[in-house]
């Protein structure tokens, strides 16, 4: 019974630590939409909440980076002979 109560309290598995802001605010949303997304595919609780963090990390990712500056043409000299 003890056995019990100790794999009842703690994690089933425990979660990588918070490395930004961004990361964080991943986590509370897939948390908060993982039992309203839809799952036609009948796919497991965690991996849907994966799907739902890695799209707003990929998202997040985007928005943060800067837009590139659009590359220049080089014009080729021609050498005279």
């Amino acid at each position: 019974m003890l056995v019990g109560l100790m794999l009842a309290v703690s994690p089933a598995r425990a979660e990588p630590p918070i490395r930004s802001p961004e990361d964080a605010a991943c986590r509370l949303e897939a948390r908060a939409k993982v039992f309203v997304a839809p799952n036609p595919r009948g796919l497991e609780l965690e991996e849907i909440g994966k799907q739902i963090y890695y799209a707003c990390m990929a998202l997040l990712g985007e928005a943060a980076q800067p837009a590139k500056p659009a590359r220049r043409r080089h014009q080729r000299r021609h050498r005279r002979s």
